[in-house]
């Protein structure tokens, strides 16, 4: 084996390793040990172009069969979801695509009606931000930013690229940008600090890919109920990892998309678990949030790191 292969890989440099074993002990507001938060994907699709995720084999364009089911989410899904939510009284972080501001700005609007964080998720999920130039990249951050700001009062704190796909420098233009705190890392439990080009502070905020619908019913196949129990399980397992009052502070996100939940039947099982959730919580175990107060949060009380 060549000598260059036996030492240290190549290295990220944004974070160092540190076990959970031995960082701070804090809690989150409310005494809790547990922070949940929901991940509400709400996204929209070029017609005849792009990617996409499918509930059938790709076709060629225009694939009307992937197409149209995902926009059935924006149609009818999403509606349903967000019903369920102020049922249960939950917060919801709902991470947008910017192009729903010319195709159903109404769907945008009923989420800061109630609330919910706005948490920047690039113009399309046609498109992987990963492969742009630095410059056009640096561009679409502001333009995002500014395009919520514009349209919903509100400047996004934290960011989620389409597809989780970053270019080397995507830590740093968020934090030249003005974006606080990202959902793209799932390396960890907890927020951490990590470390950018020019010093700016950036968060990251554990976003789930496990308990999340797309790799578990799509990619996985795994049935509406299973997804839920899957749910049920992590909370439950989570919630044993932090009653004791020297147990590390976690976080627990629920990554959704209404075109997969929002199916009628889905959406029963998704009901049962998140009434698990707001169990927990009404029985002051779990703090229900959204990652940006998550992040400021830990910000206090964890500090830079």
């Amino acid at each position: 084996m060549p000598a260059q292969y036996l030492g240290p890989l190549p290295d990220h440099g944004r974070f160092d390793y540190l076990p959970i074993t031995r960082r701070p002990r804090y809690r989150w507001p409310g005494g809790a040990g547990l922070a949940v938060y929901l991940g509400f994907n709400l996204e929209h699709f070029a017609f005849g172009e792009g990617m996409g995720a499918g509930i059938g084999p790709g076709s060629p364009q225009p694939d009307v069969l992937n197409f149209s089911w995902r926009e059935y989410g924006n149609r009818v899904g999403a509606w349903r979801c967000l019903d369920l939510f102020s049922q249960l009284g939950m917060p919801a972080a709902a991470l947008i695509n910017t192009a729903l501001y010319s195709h159903c700005p109404e769907l945008v609007a009923a989420c800061v009606a109630r609330g919910d964080e706005l948490v920047g998720h690039g113009h399309s999920n046609a498109e992987r931000q990963g492969v742009l130039a630095e410059a056009d990249e640096r561009a679409l951050l502001l333009h995002c930013r500014q395009q919520m700001q514009q349209h919903s009062g509100q400047a996004p704190a934290g960011w989620l690229s389409p597809w989780i796909s970053e270019s080397v420098h995507t830590p740093d233009l968020l934090a030249e940008t003005g974006y606080a705190y990202t959902l793209n890392w799932c390396h960890d439990d907890q927020p951490l600090p990590m470390r950018t080009r020019g010093g700016a502070a950036l968060w990251s905020v554990p976003y789930p890919q496990e308990l999340n619908d797309i790799p578990m019913v799509i990619a996985r196949q795994m049935d509406g109920k299973d997804f839920a129990q899957l749910i049920i399980d992590n909370l439950q397992e989570m919630l044993d990892q932090t009653r004791a009052p020297d147990a590390p502070a976690l976080v627990m996100g629920i990554a959704l998309h209404p075109y997969i939940v929002g199916q009628p039947y889905r959406l029963r099982h998704l009901r049962r678990a998140l009434q698990a959730v707001a169990a927990a919580r009404d029985a002051g175990e779990v703090w229900m949030t959204t990652p940006g107060a998550i992040c400021g949060h830990a910000a206090k009380v964890a500090g830079p790191g």
